[in-house]
């Protein structure tokens, strides 16, 4: 039996859960909407304020795809009702960030500026404060949303392993390297 798959999901306040007959299940909340095809047979009851997913057989398949689907409704049920936030830092000297809209510019040490057009469901905001690096922070209510842009975003200049210079998550633990030493006489 999944361990992650037989845990029911508790429905917040403000938060609605539908299923229609194609299995597509709609979760409403007060940060926003999401919705989520559910494949593979896989039965999904909403009664009592929490959602039960019941898988058919006992199939390699089945199981999981049964703990996949509680995974990614959680995730949903949780992204409307508190949302999601990623906070990126641009480590690197003359490294800029400007959020004008919807539009992300960066400045990360290439010869251009680098214009990132963020989807309409992401909330984008930079800050840079004096004597410290810039940070850039996403929220959105879709979980695999967010971490896909936040993952676009620090492939652009990934931090390398000498300085730690380049575009990190806020409490990313970098492995370091030791610089070249001089050789002893």
């Amino acid at each position: 039996m999944s361990r992650i798959g037989k845990l029911p999901i508790k429905i917040p306040e403000g938060v609605t859960v539908e299923v229609d007959k194609n299995n597509v299940v709609t979760v409403k909340g007060p940060k926003g909407e999401l919705t989520q095809t559910v494949k593979g047979g896989i039965e999904i009851k909403v009664e009592d304020g929490e959602v039960t997913l019941i898988r058919p057989d006992e199939s390699k398949h089945q199981r999981s795809m049964h703990g996949l689907y509680r995974s990614l409704l959680s995730n949903m049920v949780e992204g409307v009702s508190k949302g999601y936030k990623i906070e990126l830092e641009l480590v690197g000297v003359g490294f800029r960030a400007d959020a004008k809209g919807q539009m992300l510019e960066l400045s990360i040490g290439y010869s251009h500026h680098i214009y990132f057009e963020m989807p309409p469901e992401i909330k984008v905001e930079a800050k840079t404060e004096k004597r410290s690096n810039p940070f850039v922070t996403l929220e959105s209510c879709d979980k695999q949303l967010i971490g896909q842009v936040a993952a676009k975003i620090r492939s652009l200049r990934k931090p390398e392993p000498y300085k730690g210079k380049g575009v990190k998550f806020v409490g990313e633990v970098l492995r370091r390297k030791a610089g070249k030493s001089a050789a002893s006489v």
